[in-house]
């Protein structure tokens, strides 16, 4: 096996690794089913004993009724209530010496105990209680609780004034409030807030999370049925028995080696797709990057918003993936891609079927808008016709299987309309890509061939026969393309950018002489005249790098003439010095030789339009007689020797150069002289 061959398939093994080491590990349920709609599958019966669990909405809701009627806990501080109490009988004998009466200290004692055994709690405490609307406590005296109820409590300012108000008429309330009760007054209870916490959370994990159980074997629903609520409950428990299931590292591990065998056999098959019917690209590492950098990017954004539930998926532009290969590719790589691409994905859609079709739908919709992309606006109408695909295929798709506009969901109307407005971003993308990896897209071939470009203009103005040179080089080398399966607009564009170094010098060459013009190159020798003609290659190459051309154009400036040599100087000068030793090299252009199908196809259009121009008449057997002599000479100095160009190739390119020449001259039939 080549190396080359080792390589790609390993950037392509390389590829399909990354997507499945990111790729979700969870196991998915097997059916897909909606309350209200048949059942699409056989009978089913529970294949183990499995709880029927509430939803969580149902559970949350009895949770919050346990959070509301739970009563908090207090603790008695014994320790507290025995030290003021202390502290009041000290106070009592001085205030009975000071002439207090006996019935109001007795009634003093009485009222302490009552309001210390009801309890005596801090404000805060209180009003925390009442904000959750709570009606009693538990009171924890020892390891004895005992429920009260709160309006029972006091706060330290409510005992005191509990203490004057329920003063009877024999106790004088001046004489009351002389015995400042309020300081042998303190909190007795204590919120205990880690006891409370405990036992709510016990409460809350005691709650029951199930509504019964379904036995092993237990029917549970069958084809045709319509799931209500009761089967879509138990379906929705098994669904989540099994998601539970399949966690832990060893069920990972048994899932990872399904997704592997399966993404890594869909990428084989790509690999060998590539190899057989687009060598080109699948040698070319470039290429090949490219492919795999699309199809690797939008299966890890797919993973990613599946795996951490971050976008639907239906929003994401799969289709951009064929917009952007068929731009620089063919329409077959781009919709082959983007079925492999979907297929992948689908791996982690939790509807594949239904992601498939939509995403098929839409890589065809794409390749048949884009067929003859020139035009960026052509990709706003892919880009709305890719959604109204989605719309149209889903809402199709929901009738068939709901019967029903009603249970239509029509939140995916909204899904559409966003990845519509994240596909128009490809108009962006296209020109970023175009810069990174040096591709040129037919738009912006399209757009550089326009004769009003700065360069193309100037051309025309300054060497207005050049220009007229370079148009019909582009005709006759476009229309010999499309017969041999190049790249048309590639050679189009290139043809009309091949001369642009004449501006550099215009009057050295004939196509821009006036009449009555001095030749310039009376007064050069043969060699400076040869060199002045050799120098529009190189100018051409530096006025295209500063414009900012792209570099499959400018490789047809150096290559138009390739390695040639200016035959006229080099000829005259042999004529009128035969005895003086020269090389060709001497009069030979820079090169290098065309290796393209495009370039080799310039230099023969370009050599047999100039030549064309000094032909005596025009007729089939002149024009013949003269492509044959260019493109057989140029066969016979080796400059086609890299091309990719078969006999056949050459045969074919010389009967559009005939035609062509023949309707541009007009030629007309040669009349036999009377003998």
């Amino acid at each position: 096996m080549k190396k080359t061959t080792v390589i790609s398939f390993l950037c392509v093994l390389l590829t399909a690794f990354l997507t499945v080491f990111f790729a979700p590990r969870e196991g998915k349920f097997r059916y897909q089913f909606y309350e209200g709609k048949p059942w699409q599958y056989g009978l089913l019966t529970a294949p183990h004993d499995f709880p029927v669990y509430k939803e969580a909405s149902e559970i949350e809701a009895a949770k919050d009724s346990i959070r509301k009627k739970f009563e908090p806990y207090f603790r008695f501080n014994d320790d507290e209530e025995r030290v003021r109490l202390e502290e009041w009988s000290l106070h009592k004998s001085m205030l009975s010496e000071r002439g207090v009466p006996a019935t109001t200290l007795d009634y003093i004692d009485r009222s302490l105990t009552t309001v210390y055994r009801a309890g005596i709690a801090s404000a805060a405490d209180l009003g925390n209680m009442k904000k959750g609307n709570r009606q009693r406590i538990n009171v924890l005296t020892n390891s004895m609780s005992e429920v009260r109820n709160l309006s029972a409590i006091h706060s330290v300012k409510t005992a005191y004034q509990t203490i004057i108000d329920k003063a009877p008429s024999a106790v004088k309330k001046d004489r009351l409030s002389e015995c400042n009760v309020n300081e042998f007054l303190a909190e007795n209870l204590m919120y205990d807030a880690e006891t409370s916490a405990k036992v709510l959370d016990d409460r809350l994990q005691q709650l029951p999370l199930s509504n019964g159980m379904v036995q092993a074997g237990e029917r549970i629903v069958d084809r045709g049925e319509v799931i209500d609520g009761h089967i879509y409950s138990i379906l929705r428990s098994l669904k989540t028995v099994y998601e539970t299931k399949s966690g832990g590292s060893q069920r990972h591990n048994v899932i990872f080696i399904g997704q592997f065998i399966l993404i890594f056999a869909v990428m084989i098959c790509f690999g060998f797709y590539l190899k057989t019917f687009y060598r080109k690209i699948f040698y070319h590492y470039k290429d090949l990057a490219f492919i795999l950098l699309c199809l690797l990017s939008t299966c890890l954004l797919s993973e990613i918003c599946v795996k951490y539930s971050l976008l639907n998926i239906y929003i994401l532009p799969f289709a951009i993936v064929p917009i952007v290969i068929r731009t620089f590719f063919d329409s077959h790589t781009a919709l082959f891609t983007h079925l492999v691409t979907t297929v992948i994905c689908s791996l982690t859609a939790l509807f594949p079927y239904e992601f498939l079709l939509l995403q098929f739908m839409a890589g065809v919709v794409v390749v048949i808008s884009l067929k003859d992309l020139s035009q960026r606006s052509q990709l706003f109408g892919c880009s709305l016709l890719v959604a109204v695909t989605y719309a149209v295929v889903y809402l199709s798709l929901a009738l068939f299987q709901e019967s029903s506009f009603v249970k239509i969901n029509w939140d995916m109307m909204l899904y559409f309309g966003i990845n519509f407005i994240l596909l128009m971003f490809s108009y962006v993308l296209i020109y970023i890509l175009e810069k990174i990896f040096g591709y040129i897209s037919p738009i912006t071939l399209v757009e550089l061939s326009n004769i009003n470009a700065p360069l193309l203009k100037r051309l025309s103005e300054e060497a207005p026969g050049t220009f007229q040179h370079s148009l019909q080089v582009s005709i006759l080398a476009s229309e010999a393309a499309q017969k041999v399966g190049a790249n048309s607009q590639l050679i189009r564009t290139g043809a009309l950018y091949h001369d642009i170094g004449k501006l550099y010098h215009p009057v050295y060459f004939t196509e821009n002489k006036q009449s009555g013009m001095e030749n310039p190159h009376d007064k050069l020798s043969y060699k400076e005249s040869s060199q002045k003609v050799i120098a529009h290659v190189a100018e051409g190459v530096k006025l295209a790098e500063k414009a900012g051309l792209p570099k499959d154009i400018i490789e047809f400036i150096p290559t138009h003439h390739g390695n040639g040599y200016t035959k006229a100087f080099y000829n005259a000068f042999r004529n009128e010095f035969p005895d003086v030793p020269v090389s060709t090299d001497e009069f030979s252009y820079p090169g290098p030789n065309p290796a393209t199908k495009e370039t080799a196809l310039l230099m023969m259009a370009d050599s047999v339009e100039a030549a064309s121009r000094s032909l005596p008449e025009y007729t089939d057997v002149s024009i013949k007689g003269r492509i044959d002599k260019i493109i057989d000479g140029q066969i016979s100095d080796g400059l086609l020797n890299k091309a990719p160009l078969t006999f056949n190739d050459i045969a074919v390119i010389k009967g559009v150069f005939l035609e062509r020449l023949k309707t541009i001259y007009h030629t007309r039939i040669s009349y036999p002289e009377l003998k």
